[in-house]
């Protein structure tokens, strides 16, 4: 059956600019990491995809190393793309980054030149593109000189494989610079994608999205359910199935406190009559410089629960003050890799 896309895709959903750019975003945007790699079939894939992009998520965020196997959600984005999206590219954003481990010997991660345009080129033929319209660098590189990572950004877009760049994670410093830097070469940094969530707010503590702000570079926050913790799941010991079961998870270290923490906010999110997930959502998209809120689900029920956020989405000062303080016990250390996550003493 031809797929076609819903007529009043674009009815319910609420758009946002990227900072001081041109460039609107839904403020659901959906996200492939982790739940779209070799193990997910064509036919549930576009069962979630196409009932996004018939909701107005026109926004769909991938990387080179996004599976599993690394590069395996990009192959299969690509087969939607050709197979059902085709119509639709110029009503959709798709971004891609690089910046992990994708392949053997010196050139295969972190932030040079030879790395992160090959990659591109890589990405674009997994997905069966011309372009992308954001290429992200996916992570500071400490040992890569920030002229040439972003120099490399710049080449993509005047090559025109790519209409807009971004950085991942990069803190409070390396944003400014990155920011001059990609200015120097005439191309803007328009949007940063960094973790954030009730329970990890490192761009507040040090400021990144103060910066991003006062610069006008959009932010869309990845994780805001925290990898699934403010979902409530890990409190009703439903950890089979999750992100808790794999290897070294640090999902294995939630500590009672942060349990506690969240049943706090389950309260709220029930007085508001939203689930839980939506209170997350509502409360990382308070924020004036928050372009979009970046979700990953496994099934549709997921993505209708996390678009339901829709009905309710602004929050009172009560509200955000009551959130503070349920929360306050069960802050993660704040670190731009949630890979990295630590829970508070």
């Amino acid at each position: 059956m031809t797929y076609r896309a819903a007529p009043g895709r674009y009815e319910e959903m609420q758009y946002r600019r990227s900072g001081r750019s041109g460039l609107k975003l839904p403020i659901v945007s959906l996200g492939l990491w982790q739940n779209f790699g070799g193990t997910r079939d064509h036919n549930t894939a576009m069962e979630i995809l196409g009932y996004a992009f018939d909701q107005g998520v026109t926004h769909f965020d991938l990387a080179n190393n996004y599976g599993p196997p690394a590069g395996s959600a990009e192959e299969l984005f690509g087969k939607v793309l050709a197979r059902e999206f085709h119509p639709y590219r110029d009503e959709m954003i798709i971004s891609t980054k690089a910046g992990y481990d994708m392949w053997p010997g010196p050139y295969g991660e972190w932030g040079s030149r030879k790395y992160l345009l090959a990659s591109l080129d890589q990405s674009l033929d997994r997905m069966g593109l011309d372009y992308v319209d954001i290429f992200y660098s996916h992570r500071f590189d400490p040992e890569t000189p920030l002229e040439e990572t972003m120099g490399a950004l710049a080449t993509a877009v005047h090559a025109g494989k790519a209409l807009y760049v971004g950085i991942s994670s990069y803190p409070e410093k390396e944003t400014r610079a990155a920011h001059r830097i990609l200015a120097d070469m005439g191309v803007p940094c328009t949007i940063h994608q960094p973790s954030y969530s009730m329970l990890n707010r490192w761009i507040e503590d040090d400021g990144t999205i103060d910066a991003c702000g006062e610069l006008g570079i959009g932010v869309i926050a990845f994780s805001p359910l925290a990898q699934g913790v403010l979902s409530g799941k890990y409190n009703n010991g439903a950890a089979s199935g999750t992100r808790a079961d794999e290897k070294n998870s640090s999902l294995r270290k939630i500590e009672p406190r942060v349990l506690e923490a969240v049943d706090k906010v389950g309260e709220i999110a029930r007085s508001r009559g939203q689930s839980m997930v939506q209170l997350a959502l509502s409360w990382v998209l308070r924020r004036r410089e928050m372009t979009s809120a970046l979700i990953g689900v496994r099934n549709l029920e997921q993505l209708k629960d996390n678009l339901g956020v829709l009905n309710n989405v602004d929050l009172s000062n009560d509200e955000i003050a009551a959130i503070d303080e349920a929360v306050k016990g069960g802050l993660l250390d704040n670190h731009p890799n949630p890979g990295r996550w630590t829970f508070k003493g």
